[in-house]
C-alpha cells in the first residue's frame, strides 16, 4: 500500500538531494482528507496505468503540506484551506490555484444531541448553541484545512471559542480519521468531512447533525511548486498529472464515480474549469 512509503518519503524530505533524477517521477504533499478516503491512490494508480508516469504522496494536514512545499520537497500540493493556500502562492512558491473536487463538511454529535442543534440550517448558529450549552466540542486545532474551516465557522458567528468545553486534539496533527475516532469514544461533538464520517460510519456511534450550510462546502485545490524557487521542483511532470486529473474524461470522471458503489453516493464531486465548461454546453 502506498501508505507504507510514508516513511521513505520522510527520507526524501530529509534529503530532497536524494530524490530519484527520473522525470517521470512526481512526489505530492496532500491533506490527509483524501489520502483516507482511498481517492489518491485510485487516482494515482490510475494515471500510472495510463501514463507511465508514477506518483506519490505524503499526507498532512494543509498548514504542513504547504510548509513542505514551502522546503522544496515536493512538486505538487493538494490542499483544502483558501486563505492558506492564496499566501502560498502570493509568496511565489506556488504557480496558481486549481480547483480539483469538492465535498463538505458536518458537524456531528452524540444521538442524544444534548445542544439541541439536530436539523439547525446555519453552521455557525449549530456552533453557537454548542457553547452556550457548554458541550464539549473537539476541535483538531493544528491550522490543518479542516481547522480552518471550523475557524472560519466560529468567526462567521462572531465567535473565539473558548473555555472546558472546547478540546484541542492533541494528535489532530494524524487527521481527520483519528479525530473522529477520538471524538466518537469521548462522546464529543466535533467538525468533519464528510468522507471522513461515510468511511467509519458503521463503527460510529456519533451522528451527523449539521449539514448542508454552503459555509460548510470544502473545496480541494491543485497547486504546482513554483520551479522558479527550486530548480529541482519536476514541474513539467507534474502539470502532465494536473492537466489529467482536471480532463473531464479522465481524473474528473473517477471523482464523479468515486465512492457511489460502496456508499451510494460519491465522497467527492468533480470541480475543474474543464469540468464545470462541459456540463454547462
Amino acid at each position: 500500500m502506498k501508505k507504507a512509503i510514508f516513511f521513505i518519503l520522510i527520507l526524501f524530505l530529509a534529503a530532497p538531494a536524494n530524490l530519484p533524477a527520473d522525470g517521470n517521477f512526481i512526489l505530492m504533499a496532500s491533506t490527509i482528507g483524501p489520502v483516507d478516503s482511498g481517492i489518491v491512490d485510485i487516482l494515482e494508480d490510475r494515471f500510472e496505468k495510463e501514463t507511465g508516469i508514477r506518483v506519490r504522496h505524503v499526507g498532512a494536514g494543509t498548514g504542513a503540506a504547504l510548509n513542505i512545499a514551502r522546503r522544496g520537497n515536493v512538486d505538487l500540493v493538494m490542499v483544502h484551506a483558501r486563505a492558506l493556500e492564496e499566501k502560498f502562492v502570493q509568496e511565489g512558491f506556488g504557480t496558481g490555484r486549481i480547483p480539483l473536487m469538492y465535498n463538505d463538511f458536518v458537524i456531528v454529535g452524540p444521538a442524544n444531541d444534548p445542544a439541541g442543534v439536530k436539523g439547525t440550517k446555519e453552521a455557525g448558529a449549530a456552533l453557537k448553541k454548542i457553547a452556550s450549552a457548554g458541550a464539549p466540542f473537539l476541535t483538531r486545532g493544528d491550522k490543518s484545512g479542516t481547522h480552518v474551516a471550523e475557524m472560519n465557522v466560529w468567526e462567521k458567528a462572531g465567535m473565539v471559542p473558548s473555555g472546558p468545553w472546547y478540546k484541542k486534539y492533541e494528535k489532530g496533527s494524524e487527521g481527520n480519521v483519528s479525530t473522529l475516532k477520538y471524538a466518537d469514544r469521548m462522546g464529543f461533538y466535533t467538525f468533519i468531512d464528510r468522507a471522513t464520517y461515510l468511511g467509519l460510519k458503521d463503527d460510529l456511534k456519533l451522528k451527523i447533525l449539521v449539514e448542508g450550510d454552503k459555509d460548510l462546502l470544502n473545496y480541494i485545490t491543485l497547486i504546482p511548486v513554483n520551479p522558479k524557487k527550486f530548480s529541482r521542483v519536476n514541474y513539467d511532470t507534474s502539470m502532465i498529472y494536473v492537466k489529467w486529473l482536471t480532463a473531464p474524461d479522465k481524473g474528473q470522471l473517477i471523482i464523479r464515480d468515486y465512492g457511489k458503489d460502496k456508499y451510494g453516493s460519491p465522497l467527492f464531486f468533480p470541480d475543474s474549469k474543464e469540468w464545470r465548461e462541459k456540463i454547462h454546453k
